[in-house]
């Protein structure tokens, strides 16, 4: 990367600057990069539709290049545990046992998965699309580093979804066009302080093929039809009614389609439209009937789920629509099991000694394990009596997080706030949460550029890693076997550092990208 400065982000004069956003603008209108308005009472097509433009920084935000080196090169091994990890139920159930009984969604989907075991499943092939978030815990470190000082912080993981994963499209986005304005010097300053910014030090990101191919993958693995009144096979992306981010969901629709040869691919509303328009063959093929194909049928050779991780869409409706799903044969995306693994309970068992020495060689164990911060669970353990005073107590609780096993974004309690909230909550519903040590970012600054308006001063970035995978359940005492194991891309986001979330379709940030040094 060439010339960066203490005047990084530069300083633009109002007309230059105004004319950058108005170009970024443009930009993503022209690229897709929107957010759908959605209003119950609007009638297409009596109303016009309506979109925002997606919240991007103005400029990319430094972020150390051995560190995001580290990230991606770590994602290959957390594919390879979380997969195994998946097929271990017994280890999973000692993992969320005592949230059961107190947490509705852990105690839905392990009610369906109780279900299913009872006629057995149908399918031992899963496909996996992971993210695994990462932030820099540098207290009181600056970006720009001065010159001849070195970057002395870590990289820690904030967490590891394995479900319904987004994002990809808008961070491939977010890249394409920083790298776009950086290609047309349209940062650069002038011959004062010039902000020459490399393209090398902007990375490519390409998770729209890299998603696409990985449904393609699971897709072929899943193999010809096999119901007699089925037309074809296809992918069905299972979604969210009145769904505002289809704009990060639908390009992998339609790079599957523009796939040699297509690899066709629908997409359902969960759960009605999805009870509605499917059925289950005695053998246990999930038919789609899309209402425009009259009398024909699909059979789905992989279920991607793009819906199902609140607790509101497991009611009757939805718990008989994730039942007929994970009853039927197709490959599921991702499966069950790997959707529990999801929950910040399991992320925090990952933390006991030995646990990771379970399922991958203990030098891979060493390198995760470097990426953890600390995590107590919230019940009667050692552990967890440990966590209940470091949560009760205003002045210790400031550097810690009470995390529930939800996603989406929006959910955290940060700091001072954890012990009105505990105070406010049953303590029999405490085990529910886990409190995760704060990491501390270093200091940089840029300017955010959102529905909201424009923001600038301190910002804190995260970086997301996306991993892609395929796996067999394994034999002889092998938890898997691997069939695919990617990193598929990444994605980088960044808030204001007074703002605690991170979730840029909820308002709470940007996507980014890294400018590398």
């Amino acid at each position: 990367m060439a010339a960066i400065n203490e005047e990084y982000p530069p300083d633009f004069s109002d007309e230059r600057g105004l004319a950058l956003i108005s170009d970024i603008v443009d930009w993503q209108i022209n690229h897709g990069s929107l957010l759908k308005r959605i209003d119950t009472e609007t009638q297409f097509p009596d109303d016009a539709p309506q979109c925002n433009p997606v919240g991007v920084t103005v400029f990319p935000t430094l972020f150390p290049r051995e560190q995001f080196d580290r990230a991606c090169g770590l994602q290959n091994i957390y594919n390879e545990l979380y997969c195994a990890m998946a097929e271990d139920e017994h280890w999973i159930f000692e993992a969320i046992r005592d949230m059961i009984p107190i947490d509705p969604l852990a105690a839905a989907l392990w009610g369906i998965h109780e279900e299913v075991k009872k006629v057995g499943y149908a399918q031992k092939v899963s496909v996996g699309i992971f993210r695994s978030d990462y932030m820099l815990d540098a207290p009181g470190m600056e970006f720009p580093l001065l010159p001849g000082e070195n970057f002395n912080g870590s990289l820690k993981q904030v967490e590891l979804n394995t479900f319904s994963c987004a994002g990809a499209t808008h961070a491939n986005k977010a890249a394409d066009m920083h790298r776009y304005f950086a290609r047309t010097n349209a940062y650069d300053t002038g011959e004062d302080h010039p902000i020459n910014i490399s393209l090398d030090a902007l990375p490519r990101n390409n998770n729209i093929a890299s998603l696409s191919a990985c449904l393609s993958a699971a897709h072929d693995a899943y193999g010809p039809k096999k119901s007699s009144v089925a037309t074809h096979t296809a992918v069905l992306f299972v979604v969210q009614p009145n769904n505002f981010n289809i704009a990060d969901e639908r390009p992998l629709e339609y790079a599957l389609w523009d796939r040699d040869p297509p690899v066709p691919a629908y997409r359902v509303d969960y759960p009605n439209d999805f009870l509605q328009y499917t059925t289950l063959t005695e053998s246990r093929e999930l038919l789609f009937h899309p209402p425009w194909l009259g009398s024909k049928c699909v059979e789905v050779s992989v279920a991607y789920m793009r819906a199902g991780y609140e607790v509101h869409e497991y009611d009757t409706t939805g718990r008989e629509a994730r039942l007929r799903i994970e009853l039927s044969t197709s490959i599921k995306c991702p499966s069950l099991l790997a959707h529990i693994c999801t929950f910040k309970r399991v992320q925090c068992a990952l933390t006991s000694p030995g646990a990771l020495e379970h399922f991958i060689s203990p030098a891979k164990a060493a390198l995760i394990r470097s990426t953890f911060v600390s995590m107590y669970p919230l019940d009667h353990s050692e552990a967890g009596t440990r966590a209940r005073h470091l949560a009760t107590d205003p002045e210790l609780s400031r550097d810690y997080i009470l995390k529930p096993s939800l996603e989406g974004g929006g959910h955290n309690i940060f700091g001072e706030d954890i012990p009105d909230f505990l105070a406010s909550v049953p303590e029999s519903k405490w085990g529910a949460y886990i409190l995760m040590e704060r990491i501390r970012s270093p200091s940089v600054s840029n300017v955010l550029l959102s529905s909201a308006g424009l923001d600038s001063g301190g910002v804190i970035s995260e970086l997301g890693v996306f991993g892609t995978c395929l796996w067999r359940k394994g034999i002889e005492g092998r938890h898997c076997e691997m069939l695919l194991n990617l990193v598929g891309g990444w994605s980088f986001k960044t808030k204001h550092e007074e703002v605690n979330e991170m979730s840029v379709v909820k308002g709470y940030g940007c996507f980014d990208t890294p400018l590398l040094f």
